[in-house]
């Protein structure tokens, strides 16, 4: 019986075998703003025949309308009725997410919907008053002026959640922007909402409704769990996380805003990094690291300093597109203005739904 021999050792300093991308003195300190891209090596790669489909807050509007613009196969699954025009299109909401479920700010609402969306969910809240009509509870913007009856708001939530179930089962790549941790929920059942109940959709009751703060293990268990039950469905499904850049607009969980925002991106982006980490059918897109790096004097931001300028999320997308896909134009970004398409259909932009109850 021959001899073993050891096995060899590798006793070089392990800094010494670190890439340019995790040295700061290379990978900030020595560039220039234009050249900061903080993303490193990402896990897979795309091409033109990949199926895109995102959802999320505001920003997310902002990633679909650029891939919408672009070559990319990006699924509408609820383009809207034939009959409508470009702009009737846009005022209610149909595109450039792939269904018309508004914004998504919390993993548990991603997670919910998914569930809603294959029937294994069925909150017992349905419709809130909304001046003469009825909005629906898990989507409050999309209906300008809300539904007539709510068995008309329910006969357009079969087709909307239809459609959410198609999206679902034919997408190639998923790709999610994690916004806030509070979230408003129905004490009955823990139905998560996009907004608070009441200011004239719903109202408000404190022996119906909670918020709940999530923390880093509840994000976590909800990804988690949306990643098992996305893939019982579609095997084969990659998703991308991102998380907001754009900042909480109040809070009442919170002494300071400020603290508030800074709590929940950490939290965010904690999660987000533990679920990649675990799962190889994830990766991180660092357009949060790109917007927010106060390292170069220069901003991303508006003059509001909440919502990313057009450059800003231009930089992001040439970002993912330099990462993820060869060979493919990045699609202009539309600017933060209330007269775009993008900002007509939308929902309020990322966490304004909360200056709504302020006012």
């Amino acid at each position: 019986m021959g001899s073993l021999e050891p096995a060899a050792r590798d006793d070089r300093f392990p800094y010494d075998r670190i890439a340019p991308e995790q040295r700061w003195d290379r990978a900030v300190e020595q560039g220039g703003f234009d050249d900061y891209d903080p993303q490193g090596t990402v896990r897979f790669t795309f091409d033109r025949s990949t199926v895109f489909a995102s959802a999320g807050s505001c920003f997310a509007h902002r990633i679909a309308s650029s891939l919408l613009g672009s070559s990319l196969r990006y699924l509408q699954a609820e383009p809207g009725p034939a009959w409508l025009d470009g702009a009737q299109r846009a005022q209610y909401n149909y595109g450039p997410l792939p269904a018309r479920f508004g914004n998504v700010y919390t993993s548990l609402q991603l997670l919910q919907l998914l569930r809603r969306a294959c029937g294994s969910y069925v909150p017992q809240e349905h419709a809130w008053e909304a001046g003469d009509g009825y909005a629906d509870a898990f989507r409050p913007h999309v209906q300008p002026g809300g539904f007539e009856t709510v068995p008309l708001l329910l006969r357009d939530r079969a087709f909307h959640l239809a459609a959410v179930n198609r999206m679902f089962r034919e997408l190639d790549v998923f790709i999610f922007t994690l916004g806030l941790t509070e979230v408003w929920r129905a004490r009955a059942d823990g139905a998560a909402f996009p907004r608070c109940p009441g200011r004239g959709l719903g109202r408000f009751d404190a022996d119906r409704y909670e918020l709940e703060n999530l923390g880093v293990a509840e994000n976590v268990r909800y990804l988690r769990e949306f990643l098992a039950e996305l893939r019982a469905i579609n095997p084969g499904a990659k998703v991308v996380l991102s998380v907001s850049p754009v900042p909480m607009a109040a809070t009442v969980d919170a002494p300071h805003v400020a603290r508030a925002s800074a709590y929940a991106k950490a939290v965010l982006r904690a999660a987000a990094e533990e679920v990649v980490c675990a799962d190889a059918g994830t990766d991180y897109f660092a357009a949060y690291e790109l917007v927010t790096s106060p390292y170069f004097g220069a901003t991303l931001f508006e003059p509001d300093r909440r919502h990313v300028s057009a450059a800003g999320v231009e930089r992001v997308m040439r970002m993912f597109y330099r990462h993820y896909l060869k060979d493919v134009p990045v699609a202009a970004a539309p600017p933060h203005d209330e007269r775009t398409p993008y900002a007509v259909h939308a929902a309020p932009c990322d966490e304004d739904d909360v200056l709504n109850l302020l006012a």
